[in-house]
């Protein structure tokens, strides 16, 4: 085996490992606009990635090469979930079409029975509450199982090709999901912590900045309410005057039910931006239904 490829597909999966923690950060610091194309970005990523390690190939001996295409394939559908994984096979299949070759069907066939393998086991870890060592031995076991079936869908000739290298492959499916998985997880794992605690300090700040500002609301709004009861008692009910306290009392009865969900915020839910205008609190959706 040239230990020189080796390195070399470890380092491109190291890369990769390190714009990805990079791409995670970036995403969730962003708006929500742009948090929608991290499984298109991150998939992308992956993507390229795939086709490296399919263009390099590690040379095993005796004029005998593999790929490891699988491993950036998995650990997209795995850690990223399935949109991720679609655009990283997606983009695998099309190099693997482009290079052609009697094999050409059957690698294809591979790269999608990866994905859907690696998505999966993420529906299994997602019920388990995290991903664990059996979740990996399994996805393991599996892809190689998956790329195994690829070589033996060409009769003989597959066989052939697949009987002296099942062990480094094997080998290198093992090492680079476990321990690509357990890197990448950790990522996105750490980046899911940090942001779930910017999200509750945002929150703590909004909750606290609201309920002062109903306090502070509230106060006139309840002298300004009796004011107008007081005023509507002097005037005629059939006069211009009564229909212009109606109308300021039932504005006033808004601005009253505004406060109250401003002292029952549980959530932060933003209106899109029109315009010039900043995106900003949807206060209705991002309070609690009242008791």
């Amino acid at each position: 085996m040239d230990y020189h490829h080796v390195i070399e597909a470890a380092g491109a999966i190291a890369l990769g490992m390190i714009g990805y923690s990079y791409l995670v950060r970036w995403f969730d610091e962003a708006p929500p606009g742009r948090r929608r194309w991290r499984p298109i970005v991150n998939g992308l990523v992956f993507g390229l990635l795939a086709i490296f390690l399919m263009r390099f190939r590690i040379d095993v001996g005796g004029d005998r090469f593999v790929d490891t295409r699988v491993i950036p394939i998995a650990l997209a559908t795995l850690i990223e979930g399935s949109p991720a994984g679609a655009v990283t096979a997606g983009l695998a299949v099309a190099y693997r079409v482009w290079l052609g070759g009697s094999g050409a069907a059957a690698g294809v066939l591979g790269i999608v029975a990866t994905a859907v393998a690696a998505g999966l086991v993420r529906v299994w870890v997602r019920r388990d509450g995290g991903l664990k060592i059996r979740h990996v031995a399994v996805l393991v076991v599996t892809v190689w199982a998956v790329t195994a079936g690829s070589f033996l869908v060409l009769g003989a000739r597959g066989l052939a090709m697949f009987a002296p290298v099942w062990l480094p492959l094997l080998a290198m499916t093992a090492v680079g999901i476990g321990v690509g998985a357990r890197l990448f997880g950790d990522v996105a794992a750490r980046q899911a912590v940090e942001a779930a605690r910017r999200d509750a300090a945002q929150l703590r700040a909004v909750t606290a900045l609201a309920r002062a500002a109903a306090h502070e609301i509230n106060n006139p709004l309840t002298a300004v309410l009796g004011g107008l009861v007081l005023i509507n008692r002097t005037i005629k009910p059939d006069s211009e005057e009564a229909k212009w306290i109606a109308n300021a009392k039932h504005a006033a009865e808004q601005i009253r039910d505004i406060v109250r969900h401003m002292n029952r915020i549980t959530s932060i839910e933003e209106v899109p931006s029109a315009g010039p205008l900043p995106n900003m609190l949807d206060i209705k959706k991002s309070s609690s239904p009242a008791p």
